[in-house]
């Protein structure tokens, strides 16, 4: 009898659970919804259970199905705070919502670098506080098959939430807050050293003829793999790593990185579609004003198939969320002596070629031995001008000069270009950073000089100039502006 009620009431209680009515964790407390757009609102329910949400002076009820309801919300201006009520079997408020701009952020390493190690942490961490900027930290999660919910909750600005929040995002959002002057929101969603693959779906990588490679190598992995000599391998690698930092502190000199464990490819971080499907499916549809990136850096080893991945990455999601072509902005790597011209290059043809892209240039802000540059700021200042031009569009120059033409006149190349601003200008003295070559296709340096509008190069060993590079290295060093502020991209007029 005893065993009989314990069964009753175990069922009565998962019946109960079954029933209960829940939002996705994307709704919560503090949380911003995105202005002018119907806004999807979704959650779990029992099967037929009428669910009904209200909010902002709307009511709105819709019946679930397989375990799951979705309610769209009708177009709301931006302002708060308000209350939502989501009721079924049972009854959930979550309080504080706002409506604004909402933005996902996401990429690797440097998208997830957090604001207390940036150059200027102690001053920005100290002016953090604004309840109109919240934010929403995606957790770390690779899987094979496309989660429902991310988990996380979103919470105000301040010193204690922001120290540890993505430096770019959080000066992209202070940014957009102090130039559109409604509340922002933003999603964090990156995980360091990870390509673009990682946050692709795998539909997008199987139809996708350009990629196939993907899969391919990545199959590959898997079957070279081995455990016991991966492990053997890097105990080896450890013992000469031991060695190596003690000759560096004889020296006085840094010590070298630690080796990194051996991974199985089959769980890695890195393997083709698990972070798409672990930390942005879960996402998809809540309702986003764009996207800003920050990546490249892993797939610096294949910048061709770079030219075809990360414009289908941004094709499949924005099919996935159903938006329409909603601006995604990212920046192009900076100075490295790891990171090659040809990657930059791939940036720069996908923002050609994709539309509603922009990409923010840094090459004043790189660091030859590290590839995580503390100077976080002007990353997302300048994230922040292009989603103002891009989604807002306002009148301002968002972006350095762009390479558009070359003409020949003598032993003269002249070159135009896009996004003049309001001048050309070379910072700290004479233009740098050009080289020229002839017929024979062998670049030497170049004298290069801002006549109006047009860069003139030429060199004393070309006497009939047949293409024009600029920073067309790992490490450029450069200095070609417009009045505006904003750094020129590197390039090659020879592009192939």
């Amino acid at each position: 009898m005893n065993r009989f009620l314990l069964l009753f009431a175990a069922f009565a209680t998962a019946a109960s659970l079954r029933a209960e009515v829940k939002l996705n964790s994307l709704f919560c407390d503090n949380a911003v919804l995105q202005q002018g757009m119907a806004v999807p609102v979704w959650g779990s329910a029992a099967e037929g259970e009428q669910v009904t949400v209200k909010f902002a002076g709307q009511t709105i009820g819709t019946t679930a199905k397989e375990g799951r309801w979705m309610i769209p919300l009708r177009r709301t201006k931006a302002g708060g705070p308000y209350t939502m009520t989501v009721k079924g079997e049972n009854e959930v408020t979550i309080t504080n919502i706002l409506v604004g701009e909402v933005w996902l952020c996401s990429g690797q390493s440097n998208m997830e670098f957090p604001l207390s190690r940036a150059a200027n942490a102690g001053e920005a961490i100290d002016a953090a506080a604004d309840p109109q900027l919240r934010l929403f930290t995606v957790p770390r999660a690779a899987v094979d098959e496309p989660k429902k919910d991310a988990g996380g909750k979103w919470v105000e600005a301040k010193a204690q939430t922001v120290s540890n929040f993505s430096a770019v995002a959080y000066f992209f959002g202070r940014d957009l807050r102090a130039a559109l002057k409604v509340p922002v929101g933003l999603i964090h969603s990156s995980v360091g050293g990870t390509p673009a693959e990682a946050w692709t779906s795998r539909a997008t990588l199987e139809t996708n003829p350009d990629l196939k490679d993907i899969l391919a190598r990545y199959g590959e992995s898997i079957k070279k793999y081995d455990p016991a000599k991966a492990a053997a391998d890097h105990q080896a690698a450890l013992e000469k790593h031991r060695e190596a930092v003690a000759t560096a502190k004889a020296e006085g000199k840094k010590a070298p990185t630690t080796p990194r464990a051996p991974e199985d490819p089959v769980h890695s971080l890195r393997r083709p579609t698990g972070l798409y499907n672990g930390m942005i499916a879960p996402l998809e549809p809540y309702a986003i004003a764009g996207v800003i990136w920050y990546q490249g850096e892993s797939n610096n080893g294949h910048p061709a198939e770079y030219r075809k991945l990360f414009p289908a990455m941004i094709r499949n999601w924005r099919q996935a969320w159903g938006q329409g072509e909603f601006p995604f902005l990212f920046v192009q790597i900076a100075p490295n002596h790891g990171m090659s011209p040809e990657l930059r290059e791939a940036q720069l043809q996908s923002w050609q070629e994709t539309p509603r892209t922009a990409m923010a240039v840094i090459t004043d802000v790189g660091e030859d031995l590290d590839i995580h540059p503390t100077k976080k700021e002007p990353v997302g200042k300048r994230l922040a001008l292009a989603a103002r031009a891009i989604a807002y569009g306002e009148k301002l120059e968002y972006s350095g000069p762009v390479y558009d033409s070359l003409r020949m006149d003598g032993n003269k190349a002249i070159l135009s270009f896009r996004h003049v601003g309001s001048g050309l200008v070379a910072q700290g003295g004479d233009l740098k950073g050009f080289t020229i070559a002839g017929e024979d296709g062998k670049f030497v340096p170049a004298i290069a000089k801002i006549e109006g509008e047009k860069v003139v190069v030429s060199s004393p060993e070309v006497a009939k100039p047949s293409a024009v590079r600029y920073g067309w290295t790992n490490t450029p060093d450069v200095n070609l502006y417009n009045r505006e502020g904003l750094p020129a991209t590197p390039f090659r007029s020879d592009m192939r």
